[in-house]
């Protein structure tokens, strides 16, 4: 595949089908699960509370299950697990369109987030670590197209299928899509590492200085401190604090913004505006990053998460200013998930990524499990959501404190935590 009549490297065509599983990642993901919470209620019968309860505990499962699938990745590649995560995500959706009661609850939103929010991803951004270092940042914003992509399309399609003929009807529509969209492109075109064609990462005609060679499924035992280490809690628990303070805010945006006068249609269309600035946001934290690093990048991003924590107590009353809480809002969101793809892979390596990125993104969905409940307590205590949205002021200080002395060494330098 040539442009210009210079070679197009194989690694962006692999980036491609990447930003299609960040975007099929979507009925998995609380920006779509959150058109379909007020339907399921009045279909239900089931409360706000027990409904967050449920999701919580089923995002709970999928945390653990998320780190299975990361290891099961290192053993045999990224391609065959991404296969089969993508037809079980499929099924999943379909069999969200025959649930009853509480029991298939619990089991479908596990799968759901297990596969959705985090199976899908975490391949995505393990394939876009394997296949670029030197541009990694840039190579993470493109991959991460897809979730923006996904923000701006899915919720209103959801919100006009579901007014037209029910959630149900939706949920399987979103099951056929992720069957078509991922597991074509994930036969014909994904490989695990550029190694595996010939080539080495970025399209060098080297290897990355300090990394050695990489091969995928090798099932090479890891030694590596993960979960007993403080430098990977050191910066895990940081950030996490986005995937909580943003799923809380979008899972209880409908009843956010009645709270404060606006229509279940106003808040879809803030994802349209989310979605924009998530892109361009993404893109600009992948260059950024590129050259100043992820921790830079994530200080910066809990200035602008305070302010949209703000923004939504104080100012967020009229549709116009809605639209602006939905660029804030995405502008950290996208920036933060650029920030999670780039971080563990530049301070560990390309090799046994799976078994780190696995362990990280496990903090990060149960962090996100937890988020919805306390609105939702809070809200059932107060009759407000205010308070419960004010004390999510604290974290990002407490978050930028804690990275601020992490002291990480970067693999560059070949000295890794054993």
């Amino acid at each position: 595949m040539k442009i210009l009549g210079r070679r197009l490297y194989y690694g962006w065509a692999v980036i491609f089908v990447g930003a299609l599983v960040a975007f099929s990642s979507g009925p998995g993901q609380s920006y779509v699960f959150s058109v379909f919470l007020d339907p399921m209620i009045e279909d239900t019968g089931l409360s706000r509370s027990v409904i967050s309860g449920l999701y919580a505990i089923g995002t709970g499962v999928s945390a653990a299950m998320v780190m299975v699938v990361s290891r099961l990745a290192d053993r045999f590649g990224v391609r065959v697990v991404l296969i089969g995560v993508a037809f079980a995500l499929g099924a999943a959706c379909f069999g969200m369109a025959f649930a009853t009661g509480g029991l298939a609850f619990i089991v479908l939103f596990a799968a759901l987030r297990a596969l959705g929010q985090g199976s899908m991803p975490i391949n995505a951004t393990l394939l876009a670590a394997q296949w670029f270092v030197r541009r990694r940042g840039v190579a993470v914003a493109i991959m991460g197209l897809g979730f923006a992509a996904s923000n701006a399309v899915l919720p209103p399609v959801a919100r006009f299928v579901i007014d037209e003929v029910g959630w149900r009807e939706a949920y399987a529509g979103l099951g056929l899509m992720v069957w078509l969209l991922v597991i074509p492109g994930a036969i014909l075109i994904v490989r695990n590492t550029p190694e595996e064609r010939g080539l080495y990462p970025d399209g060098d005609p080297h290897p990355p200085p300090g990394e050695p060679h990489v091969t995928a499924g090798s099932g090479a035992p890891d030694k590596r401190r993960v979960l007993t280490s403080l430098t990977f809690w050191m910066l895990a628990l940081p950030l996490a604090t986005s995937p909580f303070v943003i799923t809380a805010l979008i899972f209880h945006q409908t009843s956010i913004f009645a709270e404060q006068g606006l229509s279940p249609a106003a808040a879809a269309a803030v994802f349209v505006p989310y979605a924009i600035a998530s892109a361009a946001c993404s893109l600009g934290a992948g260059v950024f990053i590129d050259r100043f690093g992820p921790k830079a990048a994530f200080l910066g991003n809990m200035v602008v998460m305070s302010a949209t924590i703000l923004f939504i107590l104080f100012v967020v009353r009229s549709p116009a200013t809605a639209t602006v809480y939905g660029l804030m809002l995405g502008a950290t969101g996208g920036t933060a998930q650029v920030i999670g793809g780039v971080t563990w892979a530049h301070f560990y390596g390309r090799q046994g990524l799976g078994r780190i990125q696995g362990s990280a993104t496990m903090v990060g969905i149960s962090a996100a499990a937890i988020g919805p409940l306390p609105l939702a307590l809070a809200e059932g205590a107060t009759e407000s959501f205010q308070f419960g949205i004010a004390s999510m002021l604290v974290l990002p200080v407490v978050a930028s404190i804690a990275v601020w002395r992490a002291r990480p060494v970067p693999y560059s330098e070949r000295v890794m935590e054993r």
